[in-house]
C-alpha cells in the first residue's frame, strides 16, 4: 500500500503522524511511504532522516492525496483539504466528528473511509490510540492550570502546592479516566488538595488503591460538582464518551458561583467541551475570561510538546497502521474488531453511533459495507 504522511496545517500543530522509525517499519512490511516536505521538522525530524529511513519526500499535500491509498494526519482534515480526498481513500487520524457536522458531511460526500484514532477501542473499553495523548494532556492540564492561576494572566494568585504555613490550592478533576488520572497525579505531586470525580464506582475503588492521600475520590453527580466548583482554584474537565459529544457538566449558572481568578481547563474541547462556556482556543491565544473565571480550551494541547507527543503517538498508532496497510481496511476490520470501532464514516455512510446521534444521521451496519 502507498501510505502518505501529511504535514499538519492546523494552527500551531507541531506533531507529525509518523516518525522515521515508523517509516522504516512500514517499509519492512512492503509498503511505500510518502512524506510531505517539512512534515516532521517541528517535531525534530528533518526530511533527510525520513529519506534515510526509506521514505519519499513529496512537495505538496495534493500530491500526497493524489498518490496515496491511505493518508495519515494527526488532526482532522481542514476545509482546504476536503476536495483532495478521494472515494475509497483511507483517512487515518484523530477526527472528532461529533464536534463538526461540516467535516462529517464533507467526508460523507467524498465517500472516503475515515478511521478515527480516538474511537479504536479494545474489548475492555480502553482507547489505545487516545491513551498516549490523554496522558500528555492530563499532565499538561495541571501545568497550565497552575500557570494561569498567576495574577499576570488574570488568575487568583494561588500557588497550587502552597508553602509551609499556607494552604495549598484546590483542584477539581471531573472524570477518572486516563486524562483525569494523569492530571490528578500531577496535581497531587505538586501538593494540591485534589478532588477526583467519576461515576463508575469500580473505577473509584481502583483509584483509591493507587492515588496518594491528598487525592479525594468522590462519585460524580451535579450536586457534588455544584458544591466543589465553589471551592476549586483549578477545574479540569476530563470526561469522554467515545465518538460522541462531551456532556456539559459545568453550566453558566455554576460558573457564576466560582471564585474570581480560578481556572477552567477543558481537555474535552475536541469533542465540543464539557463546560457550557467553553470555546476552542489556540496555543498563541490560549485563554479568555467569563465572569472573571479564566478558561483554557486549547484544542491540541499535546502539540505544545510535539517531540514527546509524536513519539508517544507513533508508538500507539503504528501497529494499527501496519495492519490496515497489510490487510486493507475491510480485511483489517474483519480480523480486528478494535479497528472496526475506529471506522466513523465509510463510503458515504456514518458507521459510528455517537457521530450519527450528534447530527441525526442513520448509522449504517458494517455488514452493508463489507
Amino acid at each position: 500500500m502507498i501510505v502518505g504522511i501529511l504535514k499538519e496545517i492546523k494552527v500551531e500543530e507541531n506533531r507529525v503522524s509518523m516518525t522515521p522509525a515508523g517509516v522504516e517499519v512500514m517499509k519492512q512490511n512492503g509498503h511505500t511511504v510518502l512524506v510531505e516536505k517539512g512534515a516532521g521538522v517541528a517535531s525534530g525530524f528533518e526530511d533527510v532522516i525520513y529519506l534515510n529511513a526509506g521514505a519519499e519526500i513529496v512537495e505538496t499535500a495534493k500530491e500526497i492525496y493524489d498518490r496515496s491509498e491511505m493518508v495519515m494526519h494527526v488532526k482532522e482534515p481542514l476545509p482546504s483539504e476536503y476536495a483532495y480526498i478521494r472515494e475509497d481513500q483511507i483517512v487515518f487520524t484523530y477526527l472528532h466528528l461529533a464536534a463538526s457536522e461540516a467535516l462529517t458531511e464533507a467526508l460523507i460526500q467524498r465517500r472516503s473511509v475515515n478511521i478515527a484514532y480516538e474511537t479504536i477501542q479494545k474489548e475492555d473499553g480502553s482507547l489505545p490510540l487516545l491513551t498516549p495523548m490523554s496522558e500528555v494532556a492530563g499532565r499538561m492540564a495541571v501545568q497550565q492550570g497552575a500557570k494561569y492561576l498567576e495574577m499576570e494572566y488574570g488568575g487568583r494568585g494561588i500557588l497550587l502546592g502552597g508553602v509551609p504555613g499556607v494552604d495549598p490550592g484546590t483542584v477539581l478533576i471531573i472524570g477518572g479516566g486516563v486524562v483525569g488520572t494523569h492530571a490528578a497525579k500531577m496535581a497531587c505531586g505538586l501538593g494540591a488538595k485534589v478532588y477526583l470525580l467519576d461515576f463508575n464506582l469500580q473505577r473509584l475503588r481502583y483509584l483509591s488503591d493507587v492515588m496518594p492521600a491528598n487525592c479525594i475520590l468522590l462519585m460524580s453527580n451535579p450536586a457534588t460538582i455544584r458544591k466543589l466548583v465553589r471551592e476549586a482554584h483549578v477545574v479540569v474537565g476530563a470526561v469522554l464518551i467515545p465518538g460522541a459529544k462531551a456532556p456539559k457538566l459545568i453550566t453558566r449558572e455554576m460558573l457564576s458561583t466560582m471564585k474570581r481568578g480560578s481556572v477552567l481547563v477543558d481537555v474535552a474541547i475536541d469533542q465540543g467541551g464539557c463546560f457550557e462556556t467553553s470555546r476552542p482556543t489556540t496555543h498563541s491565544d490560549p485563554i479568555y475570561q467569563v465572569d472573571g473565571v479564566v478558561h483554557y480550551c486549547v484544542a491540541n494541547m499535546p502539540g505544545a510538546v510535539a517531540k514527546t507527543s509524536t513519539l508517544a503517538l507513533t508508538n500507539a498508532t503504528l501497529p494499527y497502521a501496519v495492519q490496515i496497510a497489510n490487510k486493507g481496511w475491510k480485511g483489517a476490520i474483519r480480523e480486528n474488531p478494535e479497528i472496526m470501532h475506529g471506522v466513523n464514516v465509510a463510503q458515504g455512510k456514518v458507521t459510528c453511533q455517537g457521530v450519527a446521534d450528534a447530527f441525526g444521521f442513520e448509522c449504517a451496519q458494517f455488514d452493508e459495507l463489507i
